[in-house]
């Protein structure tokens, strides 16, 4: 099925203006780190805790094979005609669905493969240590979940890929059981990936040196296929026949079948194998909503042009509120979901560090009143991949001890004990 003409503009696909690096030695690796433990150890500004909270984006998953959207090598710089599929597309056209649920269908094997990093776990360890007391991400990869499960706590600001979520009575279904029934409603279709699968079209060679995606060779089945992965489970597949893919209904609604307020029971309709069908009386472009069409599943995020839960929302609100510190790792802030919260840290009076490849929107503002002299106490700004930077970090904090101060905590382990001291403790 062909893409219409989105009714929402895709913010910020453009290149930004190269960032201003803050401190001005946070060019190496090195300098980074010395600015970034500074940042991470100084003294706040009074009546703000002592905390960090994090927000991610999709360069942090870049390292763990996955693509991004506005990085160098992001889908909107190397693919003009990519857009994902907006909210209403969705849920107003049956046609719709099937073209998102088979390129989802075979998105799925990279996504599932594919195992949080470096980057991840350098944020797990800073948790552990004190440093970070929650992340709030836009990533739908569950990384983060993966990762550290406790510490620091995660809000998933954009929902994750892990669960299907029925829009009539709101019950998830676990992705992996969800991808089990499309493969039984879509043989031919199973028998494809399975076929690409073996020939290595979606599989994830990382460098071990630099943590990045090794490329694809070009004699695999994605060229030969004309397979591209987009981000968060989206596989284009030239000249697909999107129109014969099945998906399967919400099996609550389907067994208990939704009631309006008039007390009509509106029935699941499916095929012989059960799978999703509109109802007789209903062409393919109506309206899915939940009183005309129940038991559609969709995936449990936020797609563009849906609006992000109040709870999610002010959970995210409270991340923010409840931290001194605010560290933006691997995100372009391209998003007003994520940009405000960054902007709602500055007019708290919250220091800032950004560590991001390529520009960040309206970056300028974070850092207008810092000089470039000052050690990364005030704030940072890293043009470096997070992998680089992090694990290092995670070593010099451990060094510099819980005070942040590495003379002090060296001293503590210098020199002979005086026995006098413990005289008490043995008596």
């Amino acid at each position: 099925m062909a893409a219409r003409k989105p009714l929402l503009r895709i913010p910020y696909t453009d290149v930004f203006a190269a960032p201003r690096v803050v401190p001005r030695n946070a060019t190496t690796p090195a300098g980074a780190v010395a600015a970034l433990a500074a940042f991470m150890t100084a003294p706040l500004p009074p009546g703000l805790p002592p905390s960090t909270v994090v927000l991610t984006g999709a360069g942090l998953s870049v390292a763990s094979g996955l693509a991004d959207y506005r990085g160098d090598n992001g889908t909107y710089r190397i693919n003009k005609t990519y857009r994902p599929i907006y909210f209403h597309e969705f849920m107003a056209s049956h046609e719709a669905r099937k073209r998102y649920w088979a390129r989802s269908f075979m998105g799925w094997t990279t996504m599932h493969k594919a195992l949080p990093n470096t980057s991840h776990y350098a944020l797990r360890d800073l948790g552990r240590l004190g440093h970070v007391q929650s992340v709030i991400t836009q990533n739908v990869d569950s990384f983060h979940h993966a990762a550290h499960p406790d510490v620091p706590s995660t809000i998933e600001l954009h929902g994750y890929l892990r669960a299907t979520v029925c829009m009539t009575c709101g019950n998830e279904t676990d992705r992996d059981t969800f991808q089990s029934d499309l493969a039984r409603l879509n043989p031919a279709w199973a028998a494809f990936l399975a076929e690409a699968t073996a020939a290595g079209a979606f599989e994830i060679k990382i460098d071990p040196t630099t943590g990045a995606p090794v490329p694809r060779s070009p004699k695999t089945l994605t060229a030969i296929r004309g397979i591209r992965s987009n981000p968060d489970g989206d596989v284009d597949l030239a000249h697909a026949p999107y129109t014969t893919f099945r998906y399967p209904p919400c099996q609550h609604c389907l067994t208990h079948p939704p009631t309006t307020e008039d007390g009509t029971k509106h029935m699941v309709e499916v095929d012989q194998d059960g799978a999703w069908q509109l109802p007789r009386n209903f062409s393919a472009t109506d309206s899915g909503t939940k009183v005309k069409c129940p038991g559609i599943l969709k995936p449990a995020v936020v797609m563009f042009g849906e609006s992000i839960s109040p709870a999610v929302k002010h959970a995210a609100e409270e991340a923010v509120d409840g931290a001194g510190r605010l560290l933006v790792l691997a995100t372009s802030l391209a998003t007003y979901s994520a940009w405000r919260l960054a902007k709602r840290a500055k007019d708290r009076g919250m220091p800032i560090a950004i560590v991001n490849m390529g520009g960040v929107r309206g970056e300028e503002v974070f850092f207008a009143e810092i000089a470039d002299q000052q050690p990364g106490n005030e704030g940072v700004r890293v043009e470096l991949p997070t992998n680089t930077v992090l694990p290092p970090l995670v070593e010099e904090l451990r060094r510099l001890g819980p005070d942040g101060d590495h003379e002090r905590s060296s001293n503590l382990d210098a020199g002979p004990v005086e026995p006098a001291l413990f005289r008490d403790m043995l008596s």
